[in-house]
């Protein structure tokens, strides 16, 4: 989950909310005007009114789920006042000296505020703050410690678990927004290769796939590389002096190419370059600089007479056509392979022939 779908999340909360308050609204004021007192009904117009709303929002909430949180205090303050204008309309319909309908009225306008906006603290002030003054203001204040008991006890409770809502939601996010950082962080780290910070064959599916559809025929190549007796090399010097020169080499080759190219640890001793919108002779120039470059190093690689005085780099080329990677990286590890059998610290373009899929061969050490 990243901070969007938490937000996402908060936004559907809201919504559930706004239909709770509506159903309880609706269901109250056909409750009351179903309950006789003295053996009548008694309806009034706001209380139709609260049924016609919360219906109508009702549908309009199902059918319309986009940002409907912002309506919520709107409908917070139209009840309210609903509320309150039928609290005057049935006490002056009842016996006025009844003090226990303006409370047990106060009640039922809290509870709904209480179940359904929990988690919204302007919204619940809203709905019950016009039924409260409504309330004090028809009582004459002759139960104003009682009322103001019954209204200041939920308001304190409800401030305070505001709070606690408030910095839980802050908390939230923050380890959220830590999760989705760390998660990208092991992300990446899970795309590069850990001994030459190169990108793995992971990091590359990811990095091709965002690349965009070649402009002319022929703009990618991949360039495929491999050290020369490498094997020879682990064998005479050690796996620790070995890793160090993949390190130099990996190092060589990300140092002669465009930022926007991608580097790849393929295999063992085997990287890979993706060269990305350029032609055939600007590929075979970067392919030469870095056969170079690594020779520069002058890294010692004496076994026999028969091996170099140095590490060296055979390298494979083919391009990059119709975006068919399977096809291009056979080419050139058919193209690697006539490098090395061709005396090695070579270079070899693929033989690509249209129409004939050529087969991938064993790469000489």
């Amino acid at each position: 989950m990243n901070l969007h779908s938490y937000d996402e999340l908060v936004k559907s909360r809201h919504r559930l909310s706004l239909l709770l308050f509506l159903f309880l609204n609706t269901a109250s004021s056909i409750f009351t005007m179903l309950t006789t007192v003295d053996n009548l009904t008694l309806i009034t117009l706001p209380a139709v009114l609260v049924a016609v709303l919360g219906v109508t929002g009702l549908l309009f909430t199902l059918l319309r789920a986009y940002r409907l949180d912002r309506v919520l205090n709107i409908y917070s303050i139209a009840m309210g006042i609903l509320w309150a204008w039928h609290i005057t309309l049935k006490y002056h319909q009842i016996m006025p000296d009844d003090k226990n309908f303006l409370l047990l009225s106060l009640f039922s306008v809290f509870f709904i505020s209480a179940i359904a906006l929990s988690g919204n603290f302007t919204a619940f002030c809203l709905h019950v703050l016009p039924a409260a003054i409504m309330v004090i203001y028809l009582d004459q204040f002759h139960n104003i410690i009682r009322i103001l008991f019954t209204i200041a006890l939920p308001m304190v409770g409800f401030s305070l678990h505001h709070l606690m809502q408030k910095r839980s939601d802050a908390f939230t996010r923050r380890l959220v927004d830590n999760l989705y950082i760390e998660r990208e962080k092991f992300s990446d780290l899970s795309m590069l290769d850990p001994l030459t910070n190169l990108y793995n064959r992971r990091g590359l599916e990811n990095r091709w796939a965002s690349i965009t559809a070649p402009v002319r025929p022929q703009s990618h190549f991949v360039l495929l590389m491999d050290i020369d007796h490498f094997k020879a090399y682990n064998d005479n010097y050690g796996h620790t002096m070995g890793d160090q020169a993949l390190v130099r080499v990996a190092a060589a080759i990300r140092d002669n190419v465009r930022s926007r190219d991608i580097v790849v640890r393929y295999g063992g001793e085997e990287f890979m370059v993706l060269l990305t919108h350029v032609e055939r002779a600007y590929a075979q120039k970067i392919a030469q600089r870095i056969q170079q470059e690594v020779l520069g190093l002058e890294i010692p690689h004496v076994f026999n007479e028969d091996v170099s005085t140095h590490v060296t780099l055979s390298i494979g080329i083919a391009s990059l056509d119709d975006r068919d990677w399977v096809a291009a990286v056979t080419h050139a590890d058919n193209a690697l392979y006539r490098a090395k059998h061709n005396g090695r610290n070579a270079i070899e373009f693929a033989h690509e022939i249209p129409g004939v899929q050529e087969q991938p061969v064993t790469s000489l050490a």
